[in-house]
Protein backbone atom coordinates (compact mmCIF):
# COMPACT_ATOMS: atom_id res chain seq x y z
CA UNK A 1 0.00 0.00 0.00
CA UNK A 2 2.88 2.23 0.45
CA UNK A 3 3.92 1.97 -2.79
CA UNK A 4 2.39 4.67 -5.11
CA UNK A 5 1.83 2.68 -8.08
CA UNK A 6 -0.80 0.99 -5.84
CA UNK A 7 -2.67 3.73 -5.96
CA UNK A 8 -4.26 4.70 -9.25
CA UNK A 9 -5.54 1.01 -8.50
CA UNK A 10 -6.98 1.19 -5.22
CA UNK A 11 -8.94 4.63 -6.62
CA UNK A 12 -9.93 2.32 -9.25
CA UNK A 13 -11.18 -0.61 -6.95
CA UNK A 14 -12.93 2.07 -4.44
CA UNK A 15 -14.19 3.89 -7.66
CA UNK A 16 -16.37 0.54 -8.26
CA UNK A 17 -18.27 0.22 -4.81
CA UNK A 18 -21.58 1.70 -4.55
CA UNK A 19 -20.47 3.44 -0.91
CA UNK A 20 -17.98 5.41 -2.44
CA UNK A 21 -19.80 7.72 -4.45
CA UNK A 22 -22.45 7.73 -1.92
CA UNK A 23 -20.41 8.95 0.64
CA UNK A 24 -18.72 11.73 -1.52
CA UNK A 25 -22.00 13.28 -2.48
CA UNK A 26 -23.35 13.20 0.86
CA UNK A 27 -20.28 15.16 1.93
CA UNK A 28 -19.97 17.27 -0.61
CA UNK A 29 -23.67 18.43 -0.01
CA UNK A 30 -22.88 18.98 4.08
CA UNK A 31 -19.97 21.11 2.86
CA UNK A 32 -21.89 22.84 0.65
CA UNK A 33 -24.55 23.82 3.06
CA UNK A 34 -22.20 24.75 5.51
CA UNK A 35 -20.94 27.30 2.78
CA UNK A 36 -24.35 28.65 2.02
CA UNK A 37 -24.54 29.15 5.69
CA UNK A 38 -21.73 31.01 6.00
CA UNK A 39 -22.65 33.25 3.21
CA UNK A 40 -25.53 34.33 4.77
CA UNK A 41 -28.26 32.06 2.38
CA UNK A 42 -27.56 33.95 -0.92
CA UNK A 43 -28.45 32.96 -3.84
CA UNK A 44 -25.88 32.52 -6.00
CA UNK A 45 -24.41 30.28 -3.32
CA UNK A 46 -27.19 27.39 -3.42
CA UNK A 47 -26.29 24.06 -2.00
CA UNK A 48 -27.40 22.75 -4.86
CA UNK A 49 -25.60 24.40 -7.39
CA UNK A 50 -22.65 24.14 -5.56
CA UNK A 51 -23.21 20.07 -4.94
CA UNK A 52 -23.62 19.50 -8.77
CA UNK A 53 -20.25 21.81 -9.95
CA UNK A 54 -18.13 19.93 -7.24
CA UNK A 55 -19.73 16.59 -8.25
CA UNK A 56 -18.75 17.40 -12.06
CA UNK A 57 -15.54 18.05 -11.24
CA UNK A 58 -14.84 15.22 -8.88
CA UNK A 59 -16.05 12.74 -11.73
CA UNK A 60 -13.72 14.64 -14.37
CA UNK A 61 -10.81 14.42 -12.35
CA UNK A 62 -11.27 11.21 -11.08
CA UNK A 63 -12.30 10.08 -15.00
CA UNK A 64 -15.35 8.34 -13.44
CA UNK A 65 -18.27 7.67 -15.73
CA UNK A 66 -21.54 8.41 -14.54
CA UNK A 67 -23.06 4.70 -14.30
CA UNK A 68 -20.05 3.88 -12.08
CA UNK A 69 -21.21 7.09 -10.31
CA UNK A 70 -24.70 5.79 -10.05
CA UNK A 71 -24.42 3.02 -8.36
CA UNK A 72 -23.62 4.45 -5.07
CA UNK A 73 -25.75 7.72 -6.06
CA UNK A 74 -29.27 6.03 -6.81
CA UNK A 75 -29.49 5.27 -3.21
CA UNK A 76 -29.85 9.19 -2.86
CA UNK A 77 -31.78 9.05 -6.57
CA UNK A 78 -34.26 6.56 -4.42
CA UNK A 79 -34.82 8.88 -1.51
CA UNK A 80 -36.91 11.49 -3.94
CA UNK A 81 -39.88 9.39 -3.87
CA UNK A 82 -40.52 10.24 -0.46
CA UNK A 83 -39.02 13.11 0.27
CA UNK A 84 -42.11 14.76 -2.37
CA UNK A 85 -44.73 12.29 -1.06
CA UNK A 86 -43.45 13.99 2.49
CA UNK A 87 -44.11 17.64 1.12
CA UNK A 88 -48.25 16.44 1.72
CA UNK A 89 -47.38 16.77 5.24
CA UNK A 90 -47.06 20.53 5.06
CA UNK A 91 -49.87 21.07 2.84
CA UNK A 92 -52.20 19.46 4.98
CA UNK A 93 -51.78 21.80 7.23
CA UNK A 94 -52.59 24.58 4.54
CA UNK A 95 -56.03 23.03 3.77
CA UNK A 96 -57.95 25.34 4.99
CA UNK A 97 -55.92 28.44 3.19
CA UNK A 98 -55.88 26.36 0.40
CA UNK A 99 -60.07 25.51 0.37
CA UNK A 100 -59.99 29.53 0.44
CA UNK A 101 -57.77 29.91 -2.36
CA UNK A 102 -58.59 27.49 -4.60
CA UNK A 103 -59.77 29.87 -7.63
CA UNK A 104 -57.01 32.22 -7.86
CA UNK A 105 -54.66 29.15 -7.62
CA UNK A 106 -56.26 27.25 -10.37
CA UNK A 107 -56.10 30.22 -12.61
CA UNK A 108 -52.34 30.92 -11.79
CA UNK A 109 -51.67 27.45 -12.63
CA UNK A 110 -53.17 27.01 -15.49
CA UNK A 111 -51.93 30.49 -17.05
CA UNK A 112 -48.21 29.97 -15.46
CA UNK A 113 -48.22 25.88 -16.51
CA UNK A 114 -49.08 26.58 -20.19
CA UNK A 115 -47.08 30.15 -20.59
CA UNK A 116 -44.25 28.34 -19.79
CA UNK A 117 -44.33 25.27 -22.41
CA UNK A 118 -45.79 27.67 -25.09
CA UNK A 119 -43.20 30.40 -24.47
CA UNK A 120 -39.98 27.74 -24.13
CA UNK A 121 -41.52 25.76 -26.86
CA UNK A 122 -41.71 29.33 -29.59
CA UNK A 123 -38.41 30.96 -27.99
CA UNK A 124 -37.04 27.57 -29.07
CA UNK A 125 -38.13 27.59 -32.52
CA UNK A 126 -37.20 31.46 -32.79
CA UNK A 127 -33.34 30.52 -32.24
CA UNK A 128 -32.92 27.85 -34.55
CA UNK A 129 -33.27 24.79 -32.38
CA UNK A 130 -33.69 21.72 -33.65
CA UNK A 131 -37.12 19.76 -33.22
CA UNK A 132 -35.32 17.32 -31.02
CA UNK A 133 -33.80 19.61 -28.60
CA UNK A 134 -37.42 21.63 -28.51
CA UNK A 135 -39.04 18.04 -27.50
CA UNK A 136 -36.01 18.22 -24.94
CA UNK A 137 -36.73 21.34 -24.14
CA UNK A 138 -40.34 21.38 -23.56
CA UNK A 139 -41.11 19.83 -20.46
CA UNK A 140 -38.27 21.60 -18.62
CA UNK A 141 -40.24 22.75 -15.76
CA UNK A 142 -41.87 19.79 -14.61
CA UNK A 143 -40.02 17.90 -11.96
CA UNK A 144 -37.23 15.62 -13.28
CA UNK A 145 -39.21 11.98 -13.39
CA UNK A 146 -42.15 13.57 -15.25
CA UNK A 147 -40.02 15.52 -17.75
CA UNK A 148 -37.92 12.84 -18.55
CA UNK A 149 -40.53 10.43 -19.71
CA UNK A 150 -42.59 12.93 -21.50
CA UNK A 151 -39.20 14.18 -23.20
CA UNK A 152 -39.14 10.69 -24.60
CA UNK A 153 -42.73 10.37 -25.31
CA UNK A 154 -42.51 13.68 -28.03
CA UNK A 155 -39.10 12.16 -29.08
CA UNK A 156 -36.66 14.53 -27.56
CA UNK A 157 -33.39 13.67 -25.23
CA UNK A 158 -34.04 12.17 -22.14
CA UNK A 159 -30.64 13.30 -20.78
CA UNK A 160 -30.62 16.57 -22.53
CA UNK A 161 -33.78 16.84 -20.36
CA UNK A 162 -32.41 15.94 -17.31
CA UNK A 163 -29.67 18.32 -17.31
CA UNK A 164 -32.14 21.25 -18.71
CA UNK A 165 -34.60 20.14 -15.37
CA UNK A 166 -31.58 21.08 -12.80
CA UNK A 167 -30.79 23.84 -14.10
CA UNK A 168 -34.14 25.21 -14.82
CA UNK A 169 -34.47 24.49 -10.91
CA UNK A 170 -31.29 25.73 -9.83
CA UNK A 171 -32.16 29.62 -11.69
CA UNK A 172 -35.37 29.59 -10.59
CA UNK A 173 -34.45 28.69 -6.96
CA UNK A 174 -31.62 31.63 -7.19
CA UNK A 175 -33.47 34.28 -8.97
CA UNK A 176 -37.34 33.62 -7.79
CA UNK A 177 -37.49 35.83 -4.42
CA UNK A 178 -35.17 38.48 -5.69
CA UNK A 179 -38.01 38.90 -9.20
CA UNK A 180 -40.88 38.31 -6.73
CA UNK A 181 -39.41 40.63 -3.92
CA UNK A 182 -39.34 43.37 -7.05
CA UNK A 183 -42.78 42.49 -8.06
CA UNK A 184 -43.92 43.20 -4.68
CA UNK A 185 -44.81 39.42 -4.32
CA UNK A 186 -44.55 39.33 -0.43
CA UNK A 187 -47.54 36.44 0.37
CA UNK A 188 -46.00 33.07 1.05
CA UNK A 189 -48.84 31.27 -0.54
CA UNK A 190 -48.00 33.06 -4.15
CA UNK A 191 -44.57 33.40 -3.23
CA UNK A 192 -44.69 29.35 -3.32
CA UNK A 193 -46.38 28.58 -5.71
CA UNK A 194 -44.32 30.40 -8.43
CA UNK A 195 -41.29 28.69 -7.01
CA UNK A 196 -42.89 25.53 -7.23
CA UNK A 197 -44.13 26.36 -11.13
CA UNK A 198 -41.10 27.58 -12.25
CA UNK A 199 -38.20 25.99 -10.29
CA UNK A 200 -39.94 22.18 -9.04
CA UNK A 201 -38.14 20.25 -6.58
CA UNK A 202 -34.94 22.82 -5.93
CA UNK A 203 -36.60 25.54 -5.90
CA UNK A 204 -39.62 24.19 -3.20
CA UNK A 205 -36.51 23.33 -0.89
CA UNK A 206 -35.54 26.85 -0.86
CA UNK A 207 -39.01 28.02 0.03
CA UNK A 208 -39.26 25.30 2.49
CA UNK A 209 -36.21 27.61 3.76
CA UNK A 210 -38.76 30.29 3.74
CA UNK A 211 -41.26 29.13 5.35
CA UNK A 212 -43.34 25.84 6.38
CA UNK A 213 -46.52 27.82 4.49
CA UNK A 214 -44.31 28.58 0.91
CA UNK A 215 -42.61 25.03 0.88
CA UNK A 216 -46.38 23.44 1.52
CA UNK A 217 -47.60 26.17 -1.81
CA UNK A 218 -44.12 25.01 -3.50
CA UNK A 219 -45.25 21.60 -3.08
CA UNK A 220 -48.24 21.72 -4.21
CA UNK A 221 -47.44 23.92 -7.29
CA UNK A 222 -44.47 21.32 -8.29
CA UNK A 223 -46.83 18.41 -7.87
CA UNK A 224 -49.77 20.04 -10.17
CA UNK A 225 -47.96 21.46 -12.29
CA UNK A 226 -45.90 18.06 -13.47
CA UNK A 227 -49.75 16.57 -13.83
CA UNK A 228 -50.46 20.13 -16.22
CA UNK A 229 -47.40 19.62 -17.76
CA UNK A 230 -47.91 15.45 -18.46
CA UNK A 231 -51.21 16.26 -19.77
CA UNK A 232 -50.60 19.36 -21.71
CA UNK A 233 -47.23 18.95 -23.40
CA UNK A 234 -48.13 16.41 -25.45
CA UNK A 235 -50.82 17.93 -26.72
CA UNK A 236 -49.44 20.97 -27.37
CA UNK A 237 -46.14 19.98 -28.72
CA UNK A 238 -46.72 19.22 -32.10
CA UNK A 239 -49.45 22.20 -32.86
CA UNK A 240 -46.20 24.72 -31.15
CA UNK A 241 -43.46 23.11 -32.56
CA UNK A 242 -44.20 22.85 -36.45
Amino acid sequence: MDNPNHLPLVWAYLGRTPLLWLTATVVVYVAAQCVYERFGKRPLANPVLLSVVTVILLLSVTHTEYRAYMQGAQYIHFLLGPAIVALAVPLNRQLPKLRLMLLPLTGGLIVGGLSTIATTVLLARVWGASAQTVASIAPRSATAGIAIRISEKIGGIPSLTAVLVVMTGITGAIIAVPILRLLRVKRPEFVGLAMGLAGHGIATARALQISEEAGAFAGLGMCLNGVLTASFVPLLYPMLAH
